[in-house]
């Protein structure tokens, strides 16, 4: 049966806006195959100093191909990453671009976030594949650049929050951690939150849970080499069914939401805290009506939600699927069905909602 196309005006100044906002997107999605080259190749760090090179000096201080090197330069000199002065044909870094680009423990480990991406564009025919079949894709089935990439996506944000803002505004748990507690990290990854928390308060324990084997080796080899070993252990281990009980404190840092069975998992916590117990989660920001969540994060965090964290959910039993932009009434759903009869949010950043749970 034929069906009748609707004609509609095109509105010349909406289409010019669109095709502007096209435009800058094309740019972002092309330079960030060059973020990462150049933070594989250590060219941001060589030029964060702020000392003037020309492609020459920078391909020689990194040991590779000048040509490559000064297209990589105009490209980035043209996407404000990197300066160019005109009058010496020099590039230098100014202090802001070196701290986002070069220095990832700082406020955002830009090009980490772009390792994410890039996996996320390899992983690009298995997605559309599972749009057609409905069926998951697991966490560990992502090419491997996503595990690094997102541990140095949210890490610089635990550095700046968890222990000087986060635990500090739950009741009485930072007080417990400096005495000496035994805590769950429940999803940890590649441990960051983890070798954070365990350096901050060195009189209490860690116990570190994730299903991902290889993220676990690799925790456990960084745990080593911060000597921090012998209070700070990591296991491979499902959210609903991790060991040990009487744990003073557990945290889910932004993986709640990734969970096939959230309220299995917020059941297991109930049951394996101590009675006077918290459990702090932490989740992307995002607000519960969708039309508020319709901003640049919002663009960000749906994204990444739909290649990653709805196709890992329903890669696992339930199969919930959440999705990274929940909203804080879903979580605060998902954690009372799971026991809890007490639940707040105790702090925020642009990037992360931070909740408390007890009993």
């Amino acid at each position: 049966m034929a069906t009748q196309s609707m004609s509609r005006s095109v509105d010349p100044d909406k289409m010019q806006a669109l095709l502007h906002q096209a435009v800058g997107d094309m740019g972002a999605a092309m330079h960030s195959v060059l973020l990462v080259i150049g933070d594989r190749l250590g060219l941001y760090r060589a030029l964060a100093s702020g000392e003037p090179m020309t492609a020459a000096d920078l391909a020689k201080r990194t040991g590779t191909f000048e040509r490559y090197v000064r297209e990589w330069l105009n490209a980035n000199a043209a996407a404000k990453y990197v300066e160019y002065d005109a009058s010496s044909g020099m590039y230098f870094m100014t202090p802001e671009q070196a701290q986002l680009l070069s220095q990832g423990g700082m406020a955002m480990d830009l090009p980490g976030l772009y390792h994410f991406i890039a996996s996320c564009m390899k992983d690009e025919e298995k997605i559309t594949e599972i749009f057609r079949t409905g069926k998951g894709f697991g966490w560990h089935e992502h090419e491997k650049g996503l595990f690094e990439g997102t541990e140095r996506f949210f890490r610089p944000n635990y550095l700046a929050n968890l222990t000087t803002n986060w635990i500090p505004a739950l009741d009485r748990v930072e007080e417990k951690l400096r005495s000496g507690a035994r805590v769950a990290d429940i999803g940890c990854g590649h441990g960051a939150s983890t070798i954070l928390m365990a350096q901050t308060y060195p009189a209490s324990e860690f116990f570190g849970f994730d299903y991902h084997d290889a993220s676990v080796q690799r925790a456990r080899q960084i745990a080593a080499e911060a000597g921090l070993s012998e209070r700070v252990h990591f296991e491979v281990a499902p959210a609903q069914a991790y060991p040990g009980s009487g744990y003073d404190f557990a945290a889910c840092f932004d993986c709640l939401h990734d969970m096939g069975d959230p309220t299995g998992a917020a059941r297991h916590v109930y049951n394996s805290l101590a009675k006077d117990g918290t459990w702090m989660i932490v989740e992307p920001q995002a607000a519960d009506d969708i039309s508020a969540n319709l901003n640049p994060v919002g663009k960000i965090f749906y994204s990444a939600s739909t290649i990653c964290c709805v196709p890992a959910s329903l890669a696992q039993e339930v199969g919930v699927g959440l999705g990274a932009q929940a909203g804080e009434k879903k979580i605060r759903e998902v954690v009372m069905q799971g026991g809890f009869t007490r639940f707040r949010r105790a702090s925020e950043t642009p990037f992360s909602m931070v909740f408390e749970a007890r009993r």
